[in-house]
């Protein structure tokens, strides 16, 4: 038989835990600084990891103002969370491949969109968090861990770079139906 005092601490340490349970699961879905500065009514609108070979390269989140989701002319962050070392220039290459393989951008353009990359992708270590941040129409910006790593003002750069994720033609098409929450969104 229980006693009215255990009844009331078994009470009071449930309802602790269903609101701690409640506060980790809000803390989850709020938008990390970079994207909350950037996008200061950030939805978190899906999330998937990128494998090459079975083995993880990184978590994908991406996060959207609360306009329509199917909307990707709207200013939205992509939050990379690296599972391993990575080099920054084989980051940039492998980047311009996905955006060669989905024929954006002129073989001048690609190699020019190379060199500012390398200028900005830094060496990665696990647990190391890239975010870059689609302004339509302007630019595309980065960060590494919430600090300014640096932007390239070209809106054909923005829209091909974020293309390696969003656009049908992605050679990733199970983790871009993730980010985009598991329905046909399309990248415009």
């Amino acid at each position: 038989m229980i006693t009215v005092a255990a009844h009331r601490y078994l009470s009071t340490l449930l309802l602790s835990i269903c609101s701690l349970a409640c506060s980790v699961k809000a803390a989850a879905n709020e938008a990390p600084p970079p994207i909350r500065d950037e996008i200061p009514h950030a939805v978190l609108q899906g999330t998937g990891t990128y494998r090459w070979f079975g083995l993880a390269i990184y978590d994908a989140a991406l996060w959207m103002s609360t306009g329509s989701p199917s909307d990707m002319r709207q200013r939205f962050a992509l939050d990379l969370t690296y599972a391993r070392n990575l080099y920054g220039s084989k980051i940039a290459e492998a980047s311009i491949d996905e955006i060669g393989k989905l024929k954006l951008g002129t073989t001048e353009k690609r190699q020019q969109w190379l060199l500012q990359m390398k200028g900005i992708f830094p060496d990665v270590k696990e647990g190391s968090r890239i975010t870059g941040i689609h302004i339509p129409n302007e630019a595309a910006r980065f960060y590494l861990n919430g600090k300014l790593l640096g932007e390239i003002r070209d809106p054909e750069f923005a829209h091909s770079f974020f293309a390696i994720w969003l656009d049908k033609k992605t050679s990733a098409p199970d983790l871009r139906n993730k980010l985009l929450g598991n329905s046909e969104k399309t990248y415009q």
